[in-house]
């Protein structure tokens, strides 16, 4: 199997903070968005691994079990690696390849596409609650002790701001022990980042409950308990002397909305009842955030304006 070199598909180095790592993801992410790449297979395939990647090197911890993971063995040329065949200390064995019964690992679908083999073999591997490292990449680990006869499986999926305002059916692919599951995961409309969706085993043959924990990975949107948050790009000039703009809700309607004169960067512009709603109807606002952006290219009338405030700022 081919060790995913997560840094070298956002572009960044190792020792990249938190925010250059995001940045580089939101850069990549709206490049290779499905939306503005329709039709195109290597696009679609090219944003499902910068959400992979993003998935591990956006979250502190496991960017520090994957960091470690990768100073244990000397990948080169992309050969195939057996975590079985090394010794990972206190952290115990990966999950899907020991000898516990509990092991299993997952594989998700749907709009957002699944996690490579990579990502699902070695990284979201677990083992029971009799001890050793249970929970090496965020996958299932099994949360009940011998004398309980009844198992618990966590997990988590991907999903973008309109899919738990809409609701939305996802694929989800499992494998517990040797056993496949596959289901059909309904997100309910209004579902709140962090909570979890409880599927009975029974149905799949499995003794025990599974957990799917909700993530938001939205490019475009932040979520700020109820409030959405929306950035709006405006250029200079049009910051200075404000404008109308249209802005499209996360309900699809479109409203106008005035920006005022001389509005500076990061300033907000609340536009009430129009954010998030959530499974028992608390209704929250949504704000457009401003950031001022300067023009990458000026024709020859538009640089000499700029050149003559220039000068008369001196």
């Amino acid at each position: 199997m081919e060790y995913k070199d997560y840094y070298k598909v956002l572009g960044v180095d190792k020792k990249a903070s938190s925010q250059e790592i995001k940045k580089a993801y939101r850069k990549l992410a709206k490049k290779y968005h499905p939306d503005l790449n329709k039709g195109d297979e290597k696009s679609q395939e090219k944003f499902k691994e910068i959400n992979e990647a993003y998935e591990v090197l956006g979250n502190e911890d496991k960017r520090k079990k994957y960091d470690m993971f990768g100073s244990n063995y000397n990948f080169q040329g992309g050969q195939n690696f057996d975590p079985n065949a090394y010794d990972f200390g206190g952290f115990g064995g990966f999950g899907g390849f020991g000898k516990n019964s509990g092991s299993y690992t997952y594989t998700t679908g749907g709009s957002g596409g699944g996690f490579s083999d990579f990502f699902n073999a070695f990284f979201s591997g677990g083992q029971g609650s009799g001890g050793g490292f249970s929970d090496i990449f965020g996958g299932f680990k099994g949360a009940g002790r011998k004398s309980q006869p009844r198992q618990r499986y966590d997990t988590d999926i991907s999903v973008s701001l309109s899919d738990i305002y809409n609701g939305v059916e996802k694929r989800l692919g499992l494998m517990i022990g040797d056993k496949s599951v596959n289901l059909n995961l309904k997100v309910p409309k209004g579902i709140l980042p962090g909570k979890k969706i409880k599927v009975k085993g029974e149905k799949f043959g499995v003794d025990g409950d599974i957990y799917v924990k909700i993530n938001l990975v939205d490019v475009y949107n932040k979520l700020e308990d109820h409030n959405i948050i929306k950035k709006v790009e405006l250029k200079p000039w049009e910051a200075y002397f404000g404008k109308s703009i249209n802005v499209e809700t996360i309900s699809g309607e479109r409203i106008k909305v005035k920006i005022p004169k001389n509005i500076k960067a990061n300033q907000r512009i609340r536009i009430k009842d129009k954010g998030f709603v959530d499974m028992k109807g608390v209704k929250g606002d949504l704000y457009l955030e401003i950031s001022i952006v300067n023009p990458t290219k000026l024709n020859e009338e538009q640089e000499k304006l700029y050149k003559q405030l220039y000068e008369l700022s001196e």
